[in-house]
């Protein structure tokens, strides 16, 4: 059985584009192979392609399966170089979420569907540089994301299972994996209404999955369950191959069921209450407030500050002029100041929203016009 060794991001692609390619290649060639590299690797992760099968390490360092790497090897100065540009970037195709499963092979000895290394240097000498050479092999559309933020690596289980009486992103995700899995195996029941909530409905679609494959049918969401719904859910949509249909989102999205009205709540109004809260630490005219996901009087009262500060007529509406408001302030304190988060502690009518969890919402959706004017009395569905 072959060592479990652990290694930095950037020092394992370094040696696997040592392993894999030849230094003397044109820079394109050179750049093309690293992108394709750090795009099947972070797939890899990203799919949890081995941890949901059942296996403690993420990543192989065969070709048959994976991509080359030799522990205690010497790397290359010029590719070293190249790595260090590089490895905060990755393809993908637009609008998914997942890296690219960017499979490649040496096009000689070895042919797959994907790049074709020994390929990728004669289009480099025909002059193609590396996105060319990565559209000509993997087709369009490809989007190249960069400056990817470094974090260790992040696995999607949350830790303690999930049962009857939970809430949270991560009963959302569940309830999304139980769905998808339904379609192809119907003894599963689909679940019409995907809340986030830990109902009875979704405590019977778990029993039915976990007699299916033959787990332990407690109607609980452990380890075992998760992971079996995450290697089914990546196969079905087939993340770890080049032809994937595509990870949209495992978050939470609002969605205006014939516009916001009054008796809405939820998410929308809790992020316009939080960017309003952290304002009102910077603005004294703009009042403090709850954030309980409710437009209340306390919400627009708080609109019709902010309002009355750019010079707006005060309606206590937010509409695309003020959300552009209030977003641009907003980033302007993230920017200088945010990142302490200690400074920001809110709780919520649910609970505690933590830090991390509102800017999480923020980043999701910067900027972004909720599509309906929000007034008094409204809530998110």
């Amino acid at each position: 059985m072959a060592e479990n060794v652990t290694v930095s991001f950037q020092d394992y692609i370094k040696n696997v584009a040592s392993s894999e390619i030849y230094p003397t290649w044109r820079l394109a060639a050179l750049r093309a192979n690293i992108l394709a590299q750090v795009s099947f690797a972070l797939n890899r992760v990203y799919t949890e392609f081995y941890p949901s099968q059942g296996y403690l390490f993420n990543i192989t360092n065969t070709t048959a399966y994976d991509q080359r790497y030799i522990h205690g090897r010497n790397t290359f100065e010029n590719v070293d170089a190249l790595v260090d540009d590089l490895f905060t970037m990755y393809i993908r195709r637009p609008g998914f979420a997942e890296p690219l499963a960017a499979h490649f092979c040496n096009g000689t000895t070895s042919v797959c569907d994907g790049l074709s290394q020994w390929g990728s240097e004669e289009l480099a000498r025909q002059g193609y540089n590396s996105m060319e050479i990565l559209r000509r092999y993997y087709g369009e559309p490809l989007e190249l994301v960069s400056s990817a933020r470094i974090q260790e690596i992040q696995y999607s289980y949350p830790g303690a299972a999930l049962r009857e009486g939970d809430r949270g992103e991560e009963v959302y995700v569940a309830q999304i994996m139980i769905n998808l899995i339904a379609g192809s195996y119907p003894a599963i029941p689909v679940l019409q209404q995907k809340d986030g909530i830990f109902g009875e409905n979704t405590r019977q679609a778990v029993l039915e999955f976990q007699r299916v494959f033959n787990l332990e049918p407690d109607g609980i969401i452990g380890r075992s369950t998760w992971y079996r719904m995450v290697s089914l859910y990546t196969g079905l949509l087939r993340l770890s191959e080049i032809n994937s249909l595509g990870q949209k989102s495992f978050r939470l999205e609002y969605q205006a069921k014939g516009g916001l009205s009054i008796g809405q709540q939820g998410e929308t109004v809790a992020l316009l209450q939080y960017l309003l809260a952290v304002l009102s630490q910077f603005y004294l005219s703009i009042p403090n407030l709850a954030i309980d996901g409710v437009f209340g009087k306390e919400t627009k009262d708080a609109v019709k500050a902010l309002q009355q500060d750019v010079g707006m007529p005060q309606t206590g509406i937010v509409d695309q002029a003020v959300w552009d408001q209030l977003v641009e302030r907003f980033l302007a304190i993230d920017r200088t100041i945010l990142s302490q988060q200690d400074f920001f502690h809110f709780q919520s009518a649910e609970g505690e929203f933590t830090p991390e969890e509102l800017q999480d919402i923020l980043i999701r959706r910067q900027g972004q016009f909720p599509g309906t004017p929000l007034m008094l009395g409204q809530r998110d569905d």
